[in-house]
């Protein structure tokens, strides 16, 4: 149970052979204007700001300003931030990444929610400075065991979990298995999805049907990340494993255009010098091959959604989480997949309201 001091500090020569890769990367052929997946133009230019302008020193300082720690939890080495508020009796959040994010997607959050909370943001088993994981089993239920665990290590006995992609699955599940701790739940998204019963479908409204076919179209044209993580992980593996640029070809297809260069590539070098870009993607196998629970979740429930980013239907949502107290679109400018890095006052400030309105 002990809990060890941790700093990021990757060595020079892996740095070195980075900079040798990129340097020998051979870019794809591709055909003009078809859609086809990520552009070439896209890879060549991130590929070349991570050579000559991209400064990993730089993010490993913003990472290390931060206390990190790790610890071994059923038999998983467990990576994570953890800021303390000056105040002792400060309620605790666990803050919970998901894939192709990091710790990264929070760090702009961490200054304006640890004025309200002690914060702890640990890295998903698999990824990052938590993996890779070593042995299979490292599904959503078992992560959030995993959490309630550090949580209770720490010595925190009320707390709130919030999540962001993965994160929103993490998230309830925290609140399902750890019911006397965990105060309530914030999510992004709520990934609810029709059973197949015609009956959901009676009488939705046209936003909601609108939301039905934007998800549609995405499954049926981007979903194919989703299956080949689901069914060969390993197989794809050995190709994010070799090449940055192919690690990059692959995790920018769910970065928005709009992000940031230096969020991206933060992002990517944290699964490239920890080499846990095949680790990482190996949760979605485990996911699709445990029984999900069947009963819904009961801990207060907050779904701040953005524009631009997935659409979560109240209908289905409802049948899943039995106690959604919540349920917002942040407003504008809030927009996309990563709120927390993009929208950081929009998000944190709902975080806030819905916390310290449960107390």
């Amino acid at each position: 149970m002990s809990i060890s001091r941790f700093r990021v500090e990757i060595p020079q020569t892996d740095l070195d052979d980075l900079q040798a890769r990129l340097a020998l990367t051979r870019f794809t052929h591709e055909i003009p204007g078809a859609d086809q997946g990520v552009s070439v133009e896209r890879v060549r230019r991130l590929v070349g700001y991570w050579r000559d302008g991209f400064d990993w020193r730089a993010q490993e300082a913003r990472l290390n300003a931060h206390p990190q720690f790790t610890t071994e939890i059923d038999g998983q080495n467990i990576h994570f931030i953890h800021v303390r508020n000056d105040n002792p009796d400060a309620l605790a959040l666990i803050l919970t990444h998901g894939w192709p994010g990091s710790i990264a997607e929070y760090l702009e959050a961490v200054e304006p929610l640890s004025r309200h909370f002690h914060l702890v943001i640990p890295s998903v088993p698999g990824y990052g400075f938590s993996g890779p994981a070593d042995e299979l089993g490292w599904n959503n239920q078992r992560i959030a065991r995993a959490w309630a665990e550090l949580m209770a290590r720490l010595g925190y006995t009320r707390y709130g979990a919030v999540g962001n992609d993965g994160g929103s699955m993490i998230s309830p599940e925290v609140g399902r298995i750890d019911p006397d701790h965990v105060v309530g739940v914030h999510v992004t998204q709520l990934f609810s999805f029709p059973s197949g019963d015609p009956a959901e479908f009676a009488g939705l409204s046209e936003e909601d049907q609108a939301g039905l076919a934007v998800l549609d179209w995405f499954w049926k044209e981007k979903g194919a990340f989703n299956v080949l993580h689901s069914q060969q992980p390993q197989t794809l593996a050995h190709a994010l494993a070799d090449s940055p640029a192919g690690l990059l070809g692959w995790l920018v297809q769910l970065f928005d255009e709009d992000l940031d260069d230096d969020f991206v590539l933060t992002n990517a070098a944290i699964y490239w010098f920890t080499g846990t870009a095949g680790s990482a993607i190996r949760q979605y196998w485990e996911n699709a091959r445990v029984e999900q629970p069947k009963e819904p979740t009961t801990a207060p429930t907050a779904l701040a959604m953005a524009e631009g980013d997935f659409k979560s239907i109240r209908r289905f949502a409802e049948r899943d989480h039995a106690n959604i107290v919540s349920w917002k679109t942040l407003p504008a400018p809030a927009h996309g997949h990563y709120t927390a890095h993009t929208a950081t006052e929009a998000l944190t400030s709902d975080v806030i309201a819905f916390f310290e309105g449960l107390r």
